[in-house]
């Protein structure tokens, strides 16, 4: 009774392991097929809040382009929020998507899941 019990955990923690593989996997974009992704052009530090609230009240800031702009002169970097999963996506091309700071955007990329960035392929902003 007791070497079936060990046997089952060991099954489940071997289970869990291939889900978690599998899932790992799934995260990366296969045969690099283009996807659309849609958020905000956002700093870094303002999409770790998930908004510009905090950084626009403590600095005096009126739009979320000064804001993002204030925040990337200060070091922080763009990034693509997602707020619709609060999901901060890299972007391998910074001087692309500086124009569309504080702007709700649909880029077209390939992504790459273990290191959460879009390769930019083109953007747009969202009417």
């Amino acid at each position: 009774m007791k070497r079936e019990r060990i046997l089952a955990a060991v099954a489940l923690v071997l289970a869990s392991a291939l889900l978690m593989a599998f899932a790992n996997k799934a995260a990366q974009q296969q045969n690099n097929t283009p996807l659309s992704f849609t958020g905000e052009i956002m700093d870094s530090a303002c999409a770790s809040l998930g908004s510009h609230d905090q950084m626009m009240k403590k600095e005096g800031i009126k739009t979320a382009k000064d804001c993002t702009s204030q925040c990337v002169k200060d070091g922080s970097m763009l990034v693509l929020y997602a707020s619709s999963n609060k999901t901060a996506y890299q972007l391998d091309d910074q001087d692309k998507t500086k124009e569309f700071a504080g702007e709700k955007v649909t880029i077209i990329g390939t992504y790459d899941g273990s290191t959460k960035t879009i390769h930019i392929q083109s953007i747009q902003a969202v009417p």
